[in-house]
């Protein structure tokens, strides 16, 4: 992202004021052109806006072509050089002259081919490509059309009708480009994507110029125009498997689910959805960014992106009582993408940027909520604990999930809050408690394994160095002892025992 944007507004002097919280911030100028046109810059036109992203394209397309045609003059001189002085020392071999000179000229031939086919524009459908087209119908035509593509032609068909004869040329203009990105599926989605915009510019001029038509007329026409065109060319230009915007796609999802955690009040979101209409603001506003992603012409998606916004401004002036500012509005946001998580984000905007007409994207509500949406994808991406007023510590804890964010305690809601919603933040409580008492006994048992191996281990080295120490020593096992009287011949006339006697009185 080439578009520089300050998205945060931190005053170096009142720093070291703990009150003062870092909020998000952008600065108006710097959504528009880099160049200074005054229209509506884009960060995936490298902060340009669509016409002078165009120039700059077209000057570096040119300079890249002439080098390398002067690359390509100078590797054929090289040849030639070589090729000569070879010729010059093999003279007297003219059976192995005659070889060489043949596999010379073939790679001459076959390498000066492949540089004009490099350059040339026709060259891109190749002969395989052109047979294979004479054995098969155009894919337009074999296609069976859905039910959305036959409503959009009637209804296309029907518009031009008050348009009489410019409405006629401007059907035959829609049906040749149709032809020719049939023909040109072999192009990159950026060399599409220009076809695109040069169709839309030359219609835009003939109808401003030689059909004299009135600039409100203009805007209707070419809305009409791109919703025909491109509802037939959404399932090929749509995010295409030429490009990366699927894996960015899965990037930035991923990205937000780890960033779950993130509450309004680390953004600074002024919006209060314990008020009911602003919760229902925020829900609409949820709902018109996903949206987004079953829609198939560039304007629609707009129209959700617009929509969106709209409620946005809605539920920050319900909350202040006040009109919103456009640093309320970023944040904000931000928020609703974190809490929606929009499918396909990435190739959404990558889709509305190569094939919307665009005026649309230079000027008006449409480029400026546009412009803001991809900023906000642009502060997601490098939201760090910085941003959010947090240590980094916390912040990587909350990211590995390992625990999150005090839940709002169920005795600070508004006596209007259902008693779901104060069951669900106990529930949460309850989980995280569970979580961390997990965590702990994990903890403490990993240390008694640990101390019972170290005590085994130690066990074991003292019972080695006492068997060092006094090894053990097997002695000849001695002879019974005889009893004392077993010698003792005369044992049969000892006299017999003391009996105990007793005396009367």
């Amino acid at each position: 992202m080439f578009l520089s944007l300050t998205l945060f507004s931190l005053n170096r002097k009142k720093m070291n004021l703990k009150s003062e919280r870092r909020g998000i911030h952008v600065d108006q100028s710097e959504l528009l052109c880099k160049k200074g046109c005054g229209y509506y810059g884009n960060p995936a036109w490298q902060g340009f806006c669509s016409k002078c992203w165009r120039e700059e394209y077209h000057k570096a397309r040119q300079k890249q072509i002439q080098e390398d045609w002067e690359l390509a003059e100078r590797l054929q001189r090289e040849e030639e050089e070589a090729y000569a002085s070879s010729q010059s020392t093999q003279g007297a071999q003219s059976l192995t002259f005659s070889k060489f000179e043949e596999k010379k000229t073939n790679e001459k031939t076959r390498k000066v081919t492949t540089v004009k086919k490099f350059f040339t524009a026709s060259s891109r459908t190749g002969a395989k490509k052109e047979i294979q087209e004479a054995k098969a119908p155009s894919p337009s035509i074999n296609r069976q059309a859905s039910i959305e593509t036959d409503r959009v032609s009637k209804e296309f068909i029907e518009f031009l009708k008050t348009y009489h004869k410019p409405g006629q040329d401007i059907y035959k203009q829609c049906k040749l480009f149709l032809d020719a990105m049939n023909h040109k599926r072999d192009l990159s989605i950026e060399e599409q994507s220009e076809c695109a915009q040069d169709f839309y510019q030359n219609v835009a001029e003939k109808l401003q110029t030689r059909w004299k038509v009135p600039p409100e007329k203009v805007e209707k026409a070419m809305d009409q125009i791109e919703k025909y065109i491109m509802t037939r060319q959404y399932k090929y230009v749509f995010c295409p498997e030429t490009t990366d915007d699927e894996k960015k796609d899965l990037a930035v999802q991923k990205r937000i689910r780890a960033l779950h955690w993130v509450t309004p009040q680390m953004l600074c979101v002024p919006v209060n959805e314990e008020i009911p209409e602003v919760s229902d603001m925020v829900v609409k506003a949820i709902t018109d960014i996903i949206e987004m992603d079953s829609k198939r012409v560039p304007r629609d998606k707009l129209a959700c992106i617009t929509k969106c916004s709209k409620h946005i401004f809605n539920a920050i002036k319900i909350t202040k009582n006040e009109p919103a500012s456009a640093d309320d509005f970023l944040p904000t946001l931000i928020y609703i993408v974190l809490k929606g998580n929009p499918p396909r984000l990435q190739s959404n905007i990558q889709y509305i940027t190569r094939f919307c007409n665009p005026s649309r994207l230079m000027t008006g509500e449409d480029g400026y909520y546009f412009t803001n949406l991809c900023c906000a994808v642009a502060f997601i991406e490098k939201l760090d604990a910085q941003s959010l007023n947090l240590s980094q510590e916390d912040f990587d804890r909350f990211m590995t999930g390992q625990t999150s964010p005090k839940k709002q305690e169920s005795d600070s809601f508004s006596p209007d809050v259902c008693l779901g919603v104060k069951q669900m933040y106990k529930n949460l409580d309850l989980l995280s408690q569970l979580n961390e008492r997990q965590d702990r006994i994990l903890s403490e048992a990993k240390k008694t394994e640990k101390d019972l191996i170290d005590w085994t281990d130690e066990i074991t080295k003292e019972v080695q160095d006492i068997v060092e120490k006094h090894p053990l020593e097997i002695k000849q096992k001695n002879q019974a002892l005889a009893a004392i009287d077993s010698e003792n011949v005369e044992n049969d006339k000892l006299p017999p025992p003391l009996q105990p006697q007793v005396y009367a009185g």
